[in-house]
């Protein structure tokens, strides 16, 4: 994906959104918006962006994973394993 065409300024915007919303749903390439010149804000459409929230969740659980590797905070797979036979037995 080249974002050099898909650099905007925000009068057009302003004027063709609902072409700009369109555009963007149908290709799911993000349009960058500038003010000024400068880049101010990245429109996106909505399943593009659910999938790159659920894609950072899960890289933050991986994250989360990994410190507490480090930090000891686990279990070897055999005895968590050996725990839920123990406690599902009772049940």
């Amino acid at each position: 994906m080249r974002y050099s065409t898909q650099i905007k300024p925000i009068s057009y915007l302003k004027a063709k959104a609902a072409d700009v919303l369109e555009e963007i749903a149908e290709t799911r390439e993000p349009l960058i918006i500038t003010q000024n010149g400068e880049a101010k804000a990245v429109l996106q459409d909505v399943r593009s962006y659910e999938q790159t929230q659920e894609t950072l969740a899960f890289l933050k659980i991986l994250a989360v994973g990994e410190q507490e590797i480090r930090d000891g905070k686990y279990e070897s797979a055999d005895k968590v394993f050996a725990r839920l036979k123990k406690k599902y037995r009772k049940s």
